[in-house]
């Protein structure tokens, strides 16, 4: 199995790279900069970027960059690939350039899910600035954040990232549509060789933007209010009230960015020690808020 360290960034595709610019620094409070493809590198601390986001004909989400510790990872996990009979494609130089690395390998889950395998990041280790004033984001060695992706074809891409991408199972959650009388849909959470609770889910549900939310963290709940009014203030939809997750014990709200899926803008997720973890299955999101329904309201 490979030893993933954390998301690294992910990639997303815009018709309107301008917007994402006013977003990303109005909205999330993160630094912007020109990248080589004519796209926009947003910057969350000392690294170069963390959101990849390439103009493009549709707004959506393209790809989730995973970290490995070093060369020898890499080598291991390329292995681990071709043992799998998984295609993979090894970035050229134009490419390791644009995503600041010393290599990189392209792949797919089986519900054709984008990944990209990297190691060795190149960085000016510039103070991160933020222009409004965020104080900081976390981080460092748990990587950007975490990432639920589209898994229609559920069990076999939780067989992958599992057993091939070599994430852990933490805990399991099956979602029952309000008025649905069909079967539950299941969101698995997983996590990788660091402390954060997840950093990746899996919802066995399609979601046409290819993702269904991003969450980055601030360190304390002050800055997630600002952003809530900053929100507020550039007309930015809102896809889920203030509340706190059961699982994560994230306290967070929910917003739609310019590729079309959710930013989750929260404080305070768990960090676990997984030699006492116990993996359970949740009937609950949120101890208290998160009202998902806001959006239908508020288009209504």
């Amino acid at each position: 199995m490979m030893n993933i360290s954390g998301l690294a960034y992910v990639v997303a595709e815009s018709t309107n790279l301008a917007h994402w610019k006013t977003y990303a620094e109005g909205v999330l409070g993160m630094m912007t900069a020109p990248s080589p493809d004519g796209g926009l590198y947003v910057r969350m601390d000392e690294r170069q970027f963390r959101f990849a986001v390439r103009p493009g004909p549709r707004d959506a989400y393209v790809v989730s960059g995973w970290e490995v510790p070093g060369r020898a990872d890499f080598e291991k996990a390329l292995h681990v690939l071709r043992e799998a009979d998984v295609e993979v494609t090894l970035g050229d130089t134009a490419q390791c350039r644009l995503r600041c690395v010393q290599q990189v390998a392209g792949f797919c889950d089986p519900s054709g899910n984008r990944h990209e395998l990297v190691w060795g990041f190149r960085s000016d280790f510039a103070h991160f600035a933020s222009p409004t004033g965020v104080s900081r984001f976390v981080t460092g060695n748990i990587g950007m954040g975490h990432a639920v992706l589209p898994a229609p074809n559920f069990e076999k891409t939780v067989e992958f990232v599992t057993k091939v991408m070599g994430f852990g199972l933490s805990d399991i959650f099956n979602f029952q549509p309000a008025g649905a009388d069909g079967p539950t849909l299941p969101i698995h959470f997983f996590h990788c060789n660091n402390g954060r609770h997840h950093s990746l889910a899996l919802a066995g549900f399609p979601a046409p933007s290819g993702c269904v939310h991003v969450m980055v963290e601030v360190e304390n709940m002050p800055e997630v209010g600002r952003a809530l009014d900053r929100m507020q203030a550039h007309k930015v939809q809102q896809t889920a009230t203030l509340g706190q997750h059961t699982n994560d014990k994230m306290i967070s709200f929910y917003m739609r960015c310019p590729s079309n899926f959710d930013i989750e803008y929260g404080y305070g997720g768990a960090v676990v020690d997984w030699r006492e973890h116990i993996t359970h299955e949740f009937t609950r999101v949120s101890l208290w808020g998160h009202d998902f329904s806001i959006a239908q309201r508020i288009a209504a």
